[in-house]
C-alpha cells in the first residue's frame, strides 16, 4: 500500500478486530507459475501469541499457491466507501475513499488432516452460531470428513503487517459528523458499516 503516515494502523489489537469483523480474506502469492489470488474465510486464533489465522483452501489451490514454500500476502478489507466533497460544506472539491485495510504476511503452515477437519468445524460453528437452528459438521461426521478431503487446512502466523485506517482523521470534528450522517442516510453512497467504523475510530457521539 502507498505509505500514508497519517493513516497508519500499527496496533495489533486493532488488526485483530479487523480480522474478527471481516473474515472474508484474499490470499495472494507469487509462485513460479505466476501470480495467484484466492478468496476464503479465516478465523483469528484468539489464544495465539501475536496475530495468527487459520483457514483452508480447496484443492488444488494449495499447489497453485505453493503453500508452505514461500511468503504469502493475505488481504483483510474492512468497511470502505466513497466520500463526496459535497459533504464537507467547504470549498474543497476533491473526493476521497475511506477504508480500513490490512496486509498480513507470513509463510503458511499446512495442517494435518485431523487439524484441518477441526478448523473446518470451528469455521462452521463460528458462522452458524447466529442462526436460529445452527448446523454442524457433527450432524454427519463421516460425510463431512469425506468432503473435507477436498480441502487443505493452513495456519498463518503473521510475521509482519501493513495496515491503514483512513477514516477522515484529517478533518475537523464537525466535518466527520456530517460525513457519518451522510453515510448513515439513504443517499447514493450510504454505508452503515463504514459509518459505524468511523464512529468507533473517531469517537463521534452517536
Amino acid at each position: 500500500m502507498r505509505f500514508t503516515p497519517d493513516y497508519l494502523l500499527t496496533d495489533p489489537d486493532e488488526v485483530k478486530w479487523l480480522i474478527r469483523e471481516n473474515p472474508w480474506a484474499t490470499i495472494v502469492s507469487s509462485p513460479a507459475s505466476g501470480m495467484v489470488a484466492s478468496h476464503y474465510p479465516v478465523l483469528l486464533e484468539e489464544d495465539a501469541d501475536g496475530i495468527s489465522i487459520v483457514s483452508h483452501v480447496g484443492r488444488p489451490d494449495e499447489r497453485l499457491h505453493e503453500l508452505g514454500q514461500h511468503e504469502v500476502l493475505v488481504i483483510i478489507q474492512g468497511p470502505h466507501g466513497y466520500i463526496s466533497p459535497g459533504w464537507y460544506e467547504s470549498e474543497d472539491f476533491v473526493p476521497t475513499w475511506n477504508h480500513v485495510t490490512a496486509h498480513l504476511y507470513g509463510t503458511p503452515e499446512l495442517l494435518s488432516e485431523e487439524e484441518n477437519f477441526a478448523v473446518l468445524g470451528r469455521l462452521v460453528d463460528h458462522f452458524e452460531q447466529r442462526m436460529p437452528e445452527p448446523m454442524s459438521l457433527q450432524i454427519d461426521e463421516s460425510a463431512a470428513r469425506h468432503i473435507a478431503t477436498g480441502t487443505v487446512g493452513l495456519r498463518l502466523r503473521v510475521t509482519r503487517f501493513d495496515a491503514r485506517l483512513k477514516l477522515s482523521q484529517n478533518k475537523e470534528h464537525a466535518v466527520v459528523e456530517r460525513i457519518v450522517n451522510q453515510l448513515e442516510g439513504d443517499g447514493a453512497y450510504s454505508s452503515a458499516p463504514l459509518a459505524a467504523e468511523m464512529r468507533r475510530a473517531n469517537e463521534v457521539a452517536s
